[in-house]
């Protein structure tokens, strides 16, 4: 098979589709693989690296032209619609969700996608965990930062000082992103409470942290209580492949601290937050209301050697396999390709995409 790795061209995304080891494997087993020039320059990989991998290192339109399977990271761009083919296959972070227009495109060129974020694998998320991970340890470190008075936070510390209590942080939700946030944030000492829907993560936290941090099973009353309350709020909600629902409405934003910030992970999928709209790393906040929102799509762009090394050690695993086996016979035998496969044949394939989509039409 003839595999693409294109440059990403989302603003300050410096993640790259695949590593040269990655690629080496491929080439081995008698795959081609083209990588557009200095696609792997953000994560410290040179165009060298993937020549000396056995890659070829062409020009963005020969790779589009001629590959069978782009591989990705981040969603493609309205400036990429017209680089793909009718039948290509596209294996990347898809959040079709909260995007009809590329599901739209995706459909009319027959696409056969697959999106990192809805593979499954043992009842875990295995291309989704490492990104979320990573994106949950920031959020913390994101709201400490924005609560200094310079950019318009309350000018709280987050981790306290003697005699003075630390900040009071909400995260939403008890997933990956969740836990990972909730590690980051105790370690630095903030007074943490997690809401979730289900009762048995709560147990885990309560038995893991020793009743040091407040836990809640979700609803209104929490939720509007709590947010009241915070001086950080993390948006850690996901439900695999669907929009996330509004937790946080605009009425309850007007209601928080003024300076306080909310760190909307979530946003990929919409959101769990009225108020948020994604935004970049180089425009990473807006103020609604007096409290800070960072709602950036593609946080773990920040740290892309880390990210790109995370993501590509588990995806090259199913990257082998569609090449291997080719498009139609990996979704016929794999579950774990057929859980990813978001578009194929003109029709939307993963059921909770599809009742998104269609509800943003």
């Amino acid at each position: 098979m003839i595999i693409g790795i294109p440059k990403e061209l989302k603003e300050h995304e410096y993640r790259v589709g695949a590593t040269p080891s990655g690629i080496a494997k491929l080439v081995s087993a008698g795959h081609m693989v083209i990588v557009e020039n200095k696609a792997g320059t953000g994560s410290g990989f040179p165009d060298e690296d993937y020549l000396n991998a056995g890659a070829e290192v062409s020009d963005r339109d020969r790779l589009f032209s001629v590959s069978e399977l782009i591989v990705k990271v981040k969603e493609p761009l309205p400036s990429e619609y017209d680089l793909l083919r009718n039948g290509q296959a596209l294996f990347t972070f898809l959040h079709l969700a909260s995007n009809p227009g590329l599901a739209d495109m995706l459909l009319k060129k027959n696409i056969s996608a697959f999106a990192y974020e809805t593979l499954e694998a043992g009842g875990t998320l295995p291309l989704l965990k490492p990104m979320s991970e990573i994106a949950g340890k920031m959020a913390p470190v994101i709201g400490a930062y924005y609560l200094q008075k310079v950019y318009g936070g309350e000018g709280l510390l987050l981790t306290g000082a003697g005699g003075v209590s630390p900040a009071r942080v909400l995260i939403l939700g008890a997933g990956v992103v969740g836990m990972s946030a909730l590690e980051v944030a105790f370690g630095m000492g903030a007074q943490v409470t997690v809401i979730n829907r289900g009762a048995e993560k709560l147990k885990q936290i309560d038995t893991l942290y020793q009743g040091k941090v407040r836990t809640h099973i979700a609803s209104e009353e929490h939720i509007e209580s709590e947010a009241i309350a915070s001086d950080v709020m993390i948006g850690a909600v996901y439900i695999t492949g669907a929009r996330t629902p509004k937790l946080i409405s605009r009425g309850l934003v007007s209601r928080m601290k003024k300076g306080a910030v909310i760190v909307d992970v979530a946003v990929d999928q919409g959101g769990c937050v009225e108020t948020t709209r994604p935004t970049t790393h180089s425009a990473p906040v807006y103020t609604i209301d007096g409290v800070i929102h960072y709602s950036v799509a593609n946080m773990p762009g920040a740290y892309p050697r880390t990210s790109t090394l995370a993501l590509a050690e588990r995806s090259i695993e199913y990257i082998a396999i569609l090449a291997a086996s080719g498009i139609a016979r990996a979704i016929s035998e794999n579950t774990s390709i057929r859980s990813a496969l978001n578009t194929y044949k003109g029709e939307i394939m993963n059921q909770a995409v599809a009742g998104s989509v269609k509800g943003l039409h």
